[in-house]
This record gives structure tokens, C-alpha cells and sequence, in this order.
């Protein structure tokens, strides 16, 4: 199924997205404020400050890969398609074998 330009439907819902930015914005908060009521040196709540830091920027560096990976593979399989399609149309069966 696609839509009128071409192009794959989205199959990521308004309320999937906001669920699941809601789901990552509470699992940070509750590991920053355990971090932060932690009953530790203040060097010790830094450096797990920092660990917190690192971890969510690489995931959303991961996310962005896993994205751009898929969106290449969808773009490559389109072309294979278009590719096939136009084979098709361009053969008769009822031409003969000369």
C-alpha cells in the first residue's frame, strides 16, 4: 500500500511516538534522580552523571543508524521493484522466439 506520492504509509502512530518519548523521558528522570539521591561521594554521583550522559546520546545515535539503515534498504527495495515493473511491462509473451 501506498499513498498518493509514492511513498510508503508511516507506520509509527502520533500516540506509538508520544508513548514512547514519554517512556524514555520517565526512565531518564527516574535514573537521574536515583543518581542524585544516591548516598554517595559527589565525585561518585559525577562520574554516574557522566555514564547517564554517554549512554543517552548513544542511543539516539543508535536509533539514528537503525533509521538510516532502514530508509536505505526501503529506497534500494523500491528501485529493485520499479526495476522489475519495468521488465514486465516491456515483455510480451506472445512475441516470438527469433
Amino acid at each position: 500500500m501506498t499513498t498518493d506520492s509514492g511513498t510508503p504509509p508511516s507506520s509509527t502512530t502520533t500516540a506509538f511516538f508520544a508513548q514512547a518519548g514519554l517512556s524514555f523521558a520517565l526512565a531518564l528522570l527516574t535514573l537521574v534522580g536515583s543518581v542524585f539521591y544516591l548516598p554517595v561521594d559527589p565525585w561518585i554521583r559525577a562520574f554516574l552523571g557522566v555514564g547517564i550522559l554517554y549512554l543517552t546520546t548513544s542511543a539516539f545515535t543508535l536509533a539514528k543508524c537503525v533509521r538510516d539503515h532502514q530508509e536505505s534498504q526501503q529506497v534500494v527495495t523500491r528501485l529493485d521493484q520499479a526495476r522489475v515493473e519495468a521488465i514486465l511491462s516491456q515483455h510480451d509473451p506472445f512475441k516470438p522466439l527469433t
